[in-house]
C-alpha cells in the first residue's frame, strides 16, 4: 500500500476573531501547493483515495491536485496518529491513499511507521512524504520512496 503524507502549505498566522480552521493560505503557501501538486498529478496513480482535514489551509491545498478528494474530520488538527492510520486503513488499503493534514500527526506518524524511537519527525510547509508498505518474507515493511519539498521543483 502506498501512503502518501501532505502537509498543508504556508498559511497566514491566526487572526483575532478567527478560528484555527479558518486560516488561508499565504500567497507563498498557494505557489508552494502549485508546485507539489504539478509534481504529484504526474505521479498519483488513478484511483487514488484522496482526504483532507476540514481546515481551510488543507483544502486549499490539496484543490491545486484538481482532482477529486473528501474531507474527514478525523483528521483536523489534533488528531492522532490512530485516526490518520484508520481513516488511510493502513497498511491494507488496496489503493493508494494521500493524506492532507497538519504537523505535528503527520510527523508522528511518520516516525511511528519507519520504527523511529525518540523526538517526532519534522515535516515542512507544503512537503510530501510518500511511503510504501510491504510483505517481505512474512515481515511487513515500511519504506520511504520520496520525499518532495515544494522549494526544490
Amino acid at each position: 500500500m502506498d501512503l502518501l503524507l501532505w502537509r498543508h502549505a504556508e498559511a497566514h498566522e491566526l487572526m483575532d476573531g478567527q478560528t484555527d480552521l479558518e486560516r488561508a493560505l499565504t500567497s507563498k503557501g498557494e505557489k508552494q501547493a502549485h508546485r507539489v501538486a504539478k509534481w504529484l498529478d504526474q505521479q498519483l496513480p488513478e484511483g487514488a483515495r484522496i482526504y483532507s482535514s476540514p481546515a481551510t489551509r488543507t483544502v486549499q491545498t490539496v484543490r491545486h491536485l484538481q482532482r477529486k478528494y473528501k474531507v474527514r474530520d478525523a483528521l483536523a488538527p489534533g488528531a492522532s496518529v490512530a485516526d490518520v492510520l484508520e481513516c488511510a486503513q493502513w497498511p491494507s488499503a488496496r489503493h493508494p491513499v494521500l493524506i492532507v493534514g497538519h504537523q505535528p500527526v503527520l510527523g508522528d506518524l511518520i516516525a511511528s511507521v519507519l520504527g523511529m524511537t525518540g523526538e517526532p519527525m519534522s515535516v515542512r510547509k507544503g512537503s510530501l512524504w510518500w511511503l510504501r508498505c510491504r510483505q517481505r518474507e512474512g515481515h511487513v515493511q515500511t519504506t520511504v520512496m520520496t520525499v518532495v519539498c515544494p522549494e526544490y521543483l
